[in-house]
């Protein structure tokens, strides 16, 4: 196994070097596009929106396009209208050299480079609570992610990534002015759209909401509670990150009752997976961490969280949101720290004991004024045309 892992990091390095020397001589072909969703994991989030709005908009007939996901043969996703690339495969590099436009959620890796006829948008994943980039403020000797980067490295990586942005996507008023102090990017090139993956919240049908049901076997007659924690920064093993459940489902079950039932779905980055409990069977639904998230939304009836970005695009559907947030002092102080006031600016009531968010959902207590609140300042631009605004922004560069 270790011989295995060293002939790939080998075969890797290779490739990089072959990148660096050919990419400068490999032709842009202007009507070509790729797209990348959270390192290759899957047709999803803002690009999996931007697609679709692509590929019915007459402005781009006639062009190819092209996606890249990790595992893609054991993964077996047919992406209709365009060709589905292994990521991080020699292909993968060609068409990384041969688009012209590259739209991306996430950071890309620092030995990639762009040329500069190409299209880079950023499309991100996220409004933030958590601080991001330049923004986090940590101990001096306080390192990131599994790779142990320091504060110098893991900002050195963003801003290499920063540098190649032509576009960023931005939400809301708030991310225009985070996105500049977190990842030191320009205003002019943050474009104030919306996140297009949110059009489907404003845009779903009933149909929709029918089939999402079937599709996960979820009872049709029952409350739905969506439980989607996030990710601790240090919390992990050699493979990835890993989530320590503090969540005692079988109590939830009982507190709830038989009208209720409880989808789990981990952060995409988790790694271990939760086994389930042959008594929950039709209460608990454990979700993959790599579905799309956005059809859970418009299913369930509420959202528990704690300090992920998922409430920003919930509140869009006006329903309840409960932060259970049980080592809030620790996440607060020790990991990254929150851009809002967690007390004051949340659109829903923290909870640091399993027993009183139970019984807060239980008697479904929550404030909506608190939530229009927070729709007003945080969802103003969440209009169901974020995907049209953006595709104007690109086509402008299409003869470019």
């Amino acid at each position: 196994m270790k011989l295995l892992q060293k002939l790939k990091r080998i075969a890797g390095a290779w490739i990089r070097f072959a990148y660096r020397c050919t990419y400068k001589w490999i032709p842009i072909d202007p009507k070509l596009v790729i797209f990348i969703s959270f390192h290759g994991r899957g047709y999803l989030d803002n690009p999996k929106a931007i697609y679709e709005a692509m590929r019915n908009d007459p402005r781009f007939q006639g062009y190819r396009f092209i996606w890249y996901i990790k595992h893609k043969k054991k993964k077996n996703i047919v992406i209709p209208g365009a060709k589905v690339v292994e990521y991080f495969s020699i292909p993968y590099f060609y068409y990384l050299s041969r688009a012209k436009f590259w739209v991306i959620n996430c950071k890309m890796p620092s030995y990639i480079s762009k040329k500069p006829d190409q299209i880079y948008l950023q499309t991100w994943h996220g409004t933030p609570l958590k601080k991001l980039g330049h923004d986090i403020d940590v101990a001096e000797n306080t390192t990131f992610y599994r790779s142990g980067m320091n504060f110098e490295e893991m900002t050195g990586s963003y801003d290499i990534d920063v540098a190649r942005y032509n576009y960023m996507i931005s939400p809301n008023t708030f991310c225009t002015e985070v996105f500049q102090s977190a990842f030191g990017i320009d205003r002019q090139r943050l474009i104030e759209t919306g996140y297009p993956r949110n059009d489907f919240l404003s845009n779903y049908t009933e149909d929709d909401v029918l089939r999402i049901k079937k599709k996960y076997n979820l009872p049709l007659d029952k409350k739905i509670v969506l439980y989607a924690p996030t990710w601790r920064d240090d919390s992990f093993v050699a493979a990835g990150y890993t989530f320590e459940l503090q969540a005692d489902f079988k109590k939830w079950k009982e507190v709830l009752g038989e009208d209720t039932i409880v989808l789990f779905k981990p952060h995409y980055l988790i790694i271990n997976r939760f086994d389930q409990d042959p008594s929950l069977k039709g209460f608990l639904y454990s979700i993959p961490a790599e579905a799309e998230i956005s059809e859970l939304y418009i299913v369930a009836d509420r959202l528990v969280t704690d300090y992920s970005s998922v409430f920003f695009d919930y509140a869009i559907l006006k329903r309840p949101i409960y932060f259970y947030m049980y080592d809030k002092e620790q996440y607060a102080n020790n990991l990254r720290g929150f851009y809002l006031d967690i007390y004051k600016d949340l659109p829903g009531k923290i909870y640091e004991k399993e027993q009183d968010l139970l019984e807060a959902l239980k008697k479904e207590e929550f404030d909506q004024e608190r939530l229009s609140a927070f729709n007003a300042l945080f969802n103003n631009r969440e209009d169901g045309e974020a995907s049209k605004r953006v595709l104007d922004v690109l086509a402008k560069d299409r003869m470019e």
